[in-house]
């Protein structure tokens, strides 16, 4: 799964459906592929494994040009990387089809209709719909028929995009899963994974729901629900442009990449729920037999990512009976390990090419580790290719070397792996569908977070003449304090530090007077209690508090004490959102202090030397 582009037009469309790739390139595939109506009633293909730029060599060579056509960038789930298992699938030379999402039951499809005589090309479990695809049409059914009695038979995530060379005028897709959005143009309609793909062309766009089948002609789109029944969905104007890999609207790459996170979020999580459970096939074809060997977890990570790792032992502490330990990979380099019977090692990094972190897996490797497995938004980095088992963040490119979108995409793939996990290991205090129905949240709960921007701008201007800052939080608000402090002193060079707030009284105190301003994080959890105690303590000595809570609780304005109200959220998703509030506070300070927010000194964004 990976990148979906399809079109029907007056025009040739092989041109836009490459630019459609190159600008889903930032997911992260292993192979592009294309096919075409390319005369009346034959299908044209091509495929090549690796960068998009070596399927644009191959039209350069062998032009495909013709009115309807789909194309695809796939990241292998089940098959190797090879040109054999990249998309689009065609079946007998008649239909073509790309799928993002994983089919659960493609074993029991695949065998079935080997019995009925289909030979397979590829290790995939896409395949399977083509050629389900194709025995419908045999029957005389319509394309649109096909499909859906197709669809009704997966389970799974799926977007999916159809065409049959006997119907040269359709292009059919639908979603299960997995999103999809129908670009509307002039004569012309395209589809796509999302809207930068397409806005070359148009700026009009229908989303598709969960279950959508929609029948795409040059001149019409029509909707059908789940039920069958005609649908209407609304037209939507983007205003983002052609350019929305650079700054646009933004003043620094930062900002932007702060306000990308809701979109960010979703694609995190495209493909990997199925109804009320968590797709294990989505860290690699092998991980349900591999997680099920699973008894304990070692995460190994740096900066950032290892903050990210500090939230995944809470999380997978609290919600399984499996042990975690997490370790700044430079640190647990240079030691002797006890590696308990079915430890999963996993490695979490932006680039994939952090030099400690990658040394850390290759000596992990040696020391009998169950298996790795690597959460990173680099599909062909280092760390990816040596690791047994991958989950794509898909966070996009992230330039601003400060990081926001990639550390709350890696929490979101760290709880898919908690789920994962779980489903094996058996979750104590959370059924499944509690936690995925909290992980679908997260996009909108994030746009409700970024609202407390202006707010937060207006608080950063005390922030402006101070040295120094203190971060606190409790629990699972310990690390996400952590990273709150990184992110000052990263780009706003204020020095910051960040504790448990339970242990003011053990060193920290000493340093709270009027010039040190306190921040925390209080959301209504377990020990909100504790941490108002805490916060009393830094209030009675004269220190300045910021504290981020929770709009219920009824924490009351106080001199010294500046209080900011944030949307009530669930516990289990609280460390993801409440990080953006200190993101957005770390970005305003290090504005009015003047500072090159997006390269700060000293700091590269990818660390590939010890």
């Amino acid at each position: 799964m990976c990148g979906i582009v399809g079109g029907i037009a007056q025009r040739d469309v092989s041109a836009i459906l490459l630019e459609g790739l190159r600008r889903l390139e930032y997911r992260g595939y292993d192979s592009a592929g294309m096919a075409v109506l390319a005369a009346p009633h034959q299908l044209g293909r091509l495929r090549a494994l690796g960068k998009v730029q070596r399927l644009a060599e191959e039209l350069d060579r062998h032009p495909l040009p013709g009115n309807l056509g789909i194309a695809h960038t796939r990241w292998a789930t089940h098959g190797e990387p090879a040109e054999r298992n990249a998309h689009p699938h065609v079946c007998r030379e008649r239909c073509a089809l790309v799928h993002n999402g994983i089919i659960e039951n493609h074993g029991v499809l695949r065998l079935a209709q080997e019995a009925r005589g289909h030979h397979f090309s590829s290790e995939t479990d896409t395949e399977v719909i083509v050629h389900a695809v194709h025995d419908q049409l045999e029957t005389g059914l319509s394309l649109l028929e096909a499909v859906r009695a197709t669809v009704a038979t997966l389970e799974g995530a799926y977007a999916l995009g159809v065409i049959d060379s006997r119907e040269p005028d359709l292009l059919v897709a639908t979603r299960e899963g997995s999103p999809l959005v129908i670009g509307l143009g002039f004569g012309e309609n395209f589809i796509a994974s999302d809207v930068y793909a397409l806005l070359p062309v148009t700026h009009r766009f229908i989303f598709l729901e969960e279950g959508d089948i929609a029948v795409i002609r040059r001149q019409e789109v029509k909707i059908f629900d789940r039920q069958g029944q005609p649908a209407s969905r609304p037209v939507r104007e983007s205003t983002l442009h052609a350019d929305a890999v650079e700054r646009g609207e933004y003043r620094h790459y930062m900002q932007k990449e702060i306000f990308e996170q809701p979109r960010a979020l979703a694609d995190t999580l495209e493909g990997r729920l199925a109804g009320a459970h968590v797709l294990t096939e989505a860290f690699g074809q092998a991980a349900p037999a591999l997680l099920q060997q699973v008894r304990a977890v070692q995460i190994v990570a740096c900066g950032t990512s290892y903050h990210a790792g500090l939230v995944a032992r809470h999380w997978l502490e609290t919600l399984t009976p499996i042990g975690c330990q997490v370790e700044v990979a430079s640190e647990y380099r240079y030691r002797r390990h006890v590696v308990p019977e079915g430890s999963l090692f996993v490695t979490i990094s932006q680039s994939g090419e952090t030099a400690d972190t990658l040394a850390a897996l290759r000596l992990a490797k040696r020391l009998g580790y169950t298996t790795t497995l690597c959460i990173c938004n680099a599909p062909e980095s280092s760390l990816v290719r040596e690791s047994d088992l991958v989950l794509l963040t898909h966070a996009g490119p992230e330039i601003g070397v400060a990081s926001t979108k990639a550390f709350t995409t890696q929490l979101t793939a760290l709880l898919l792996l908690t789920a994962a996990i779980g489903r094996f290991a058996g979750l104590i205090d959370l059924p499944e569908a509690g936690l995925t129905a909290a992980l679908r949240a997260l996009p909108g709960r994030a746009r409700d977070f970024l609202a407390l921007d202006a707010r937060v701008a207006r608080i950063a201007e005390a922030f402006v003449d101070k040295e120094h800052a203190l971060f606190l939080g409790r629990g699972d608000q310990f690390p996400i304090a952590l990273e709150g402090a990184l992110k000052l002193k990263e780009i706003s060079y204020i020095h910051a530090e960040a504790y448990p707030a339970g242990e003011l009284k053990h060193g920290p105190l000493a340093l709270i007077d009027d010039t040190m301003p306190v921040i925390a994080v209080a959301p209504n959890n377990s020990l909100l209690d504790k941490l108002r105690s805490n916060l009393e303590e830094v209030r009675a000595r004269g220190g300045q508090l910021f504290v981020f809570a929770d709009e219920r609780l009824a924490l009351a304005a106080q001199p010294g004490v500046t209080l900011i109200p944030v949307p009530p959220v669930d516990a289990l998703t609280a460390p993801i959102l409440y990080t953006i509030p200190l993101q957005l506070l770390a970005y305003h300070v290090a504005v009015l202090k003047g500072t090159d927010v997006d390269q700060p000194r000293n700091l590269a964004k990818s660390v590939t030397v010890e």
